[in-house]
């Protein structure tokens, strides 16, 4: 592969992460204005705060450490948004009767609104997503997925210094 190539990958992939950033702020407004659509007054304020929601609305019942794990978030800031989403009524707590130490949560009606209208906005985004690929190639669409998950592996691995890791193979 060219020097050449690879930059015009590396700029891509540069404006493909701030892109991303500038969607990410698109998608909190899309989501309050479908919510509004659908006559919900109170919302959540920011996305990661939705996620939360829609990860206990996928594992009831679930824990703090089962948040951290499957979202990537210290247990620390999983109590921090749970206890805000307790306060703001999306969620409760409660302890199963045979464990008293371990506090679950599950999504009350208020949440069970918010993680459906999540749902639904996630699937038409899937969709979409799955007629753009639709224009590649089975082997095109086999080189992007390998591509990914290098990508994925090696950012996942990335040294603290910010040096990549070795992508697995």
């Amino acid at each position: 592969m060219s020097d050449l190539t690879k930059q015009m990958i590396y700029d891509i992939y540069v404006r493909l992460l701030h892109l991303n950033e500038q969607k990410a702020n698109t998608s909190l407004q899309q989501f309050f204005k479908e919510a509004a659509e659908e006559d919900m007054i109170e919302v959540p304020k920011n996305m990661t705060s939705i996620h939360v929601i829609n990860c206990i609305g996928q594992h009831e019942p679930i824990n703090n450490a089962g948040i951290a794990r499957k979202m990537n978030l210290s247990k620390a800031n999983v109590t921090k948004i749970s206890t805000k989403l307790i306060k703001e009524e999306f969620i409760n707590s409660y302890q199963l009767t045979d464990n008293k130490k371990e506090v679950y949560f599950k999504l009350t009606r208020k949440g069970r609104r918010i993680f459906d209208l999540h749902e639904k906005l996630h699937k038409k985004k899937e969709l979409a997503f799955y007629q753009f690929l639709d224009s590649f190639s089975q082997d095109e669409q086999n080189t992007v997925l390998k591509f990914l998950e290098q990508l994925t592996s090696a950012l996942e691995s990335e040294h603290t210094d910010g040096t990549p890791g070795k992508p697995v193979k």
